[in-house]
């Protein structure tokens, strides 16, 4: 995991992102309002999801390594009972993160645990498991934000983190691609690139140039891409998220293909 941020960062960040997240709540005319981002959930919907997971993910990094999520996790999280009263569903979810960083605390970084994406490039582990949660913190922040409307940028921090987090995470995969083999660019303006390639083999991303550097410690980005989306980090992962048109970023080469990327599925 070449990983950005270390244990204790991804630690604050959850916490700082939780806490903008229940001051987006607090400030809500009503938690029946819909999520412009999440256009089937009510705010409270919401709430009850990001809680839940973080209580999930205490209880699977707790369990330590496995092959299947704990079957007490699930069971509690499609069981969830959630308090309908403003203040004591915020109290809830402060208490529900720290359940969290409390479980990955006490795990520490390395100790391994399941997680349901790939391990070709994010390793199931609590480190793993606290640097995607970082990111699905964030972005539900930001929904939750655009709900009350005032939505802010990711922090520069979290979000240079998270274009890699994601592609990592959510693309990499041993499945082969249908298509013809792809390399697509993510270029962040605040000097960060990465290339997800796309074949037979499956899907990786490796770190790049940006645009108009030399080839170095990022390596050489060799052919020139099949398409690249350019824009900052923040919103290069709200696009990744679908929160964000690809019409908002700046696109080179072929844009087609990227309906193609979103619509795949690999193979578990």
């Amino acid at each position: 995991m070449q990983n950005t941020l270390n244990f204790s960062d991804l630690l604050r960040l959850i916490d700082e992102r939780s806490a903008a997240f229940r001051a987006a709540v607090a400030a809500a005319p009503s938690l029946d309002v819909q999520v412009p981002t999440c256009p089937e959930w009510t705010l409270f919907d919401l709430v009850q999801h990001l809680g839940g997971g973080d209580r999930f993910w205490a209880a699977i990094v707790g369990a330590g390594p496995a092959d299947a999520p704990l079957a007490e996790a699930t069971a509690a999280r499609a069981a969830l009972e959630v308090p309908k009263e403003r203040e004591a569903l915020l109290e809830w979810l402060a208490a529900s993160t720290e359940l969290l960083l409390g479980a990955l605390r006490e795990a520490g970084p390395e100790r391994g645990c399941w997680a349901w994406w790939s391990p070709l490039q994010s390793p199931l582990s609590s480190g793993g498991v606290a640097r995607h949660r970082v990111q699905e913190t964030a972005v539900h922040t930001y929904d939750a934000q655009l709900t009350v409307g005032a939505p802010e940028p990711l922090p520069t921090e979290v979000a240079l983190d998270g274009v890699e987090e994601f592609l990592f995470t959510c693309c990499a995969t041993p499945s082969a691609w249908p298509h013809e083999p792809t390399a697509f660019d993510f270029h962040a303006t605040e000097g960060r690139s990465w290339r997800l390639t796309v074949d037979a083999d499956g899907a990786r991303t490796t770190s790049i140039p940006a645009p108009g550097s030399t080839a170095g410690e990022n390596g050489d980005a060799g052919d020139p891409a099949d398409t690249a989306v350019h824009g900052t980090a923040a919103d290069l992962v709200l696009f990744n998220y679908d929160r964000i048109p690809l019409a908002a970023l700046r696109v080179d080469g072929d844009a087609e293909l990227w309906g193609l990327l979103r619509a795949w599925e690999p193979e578990e």
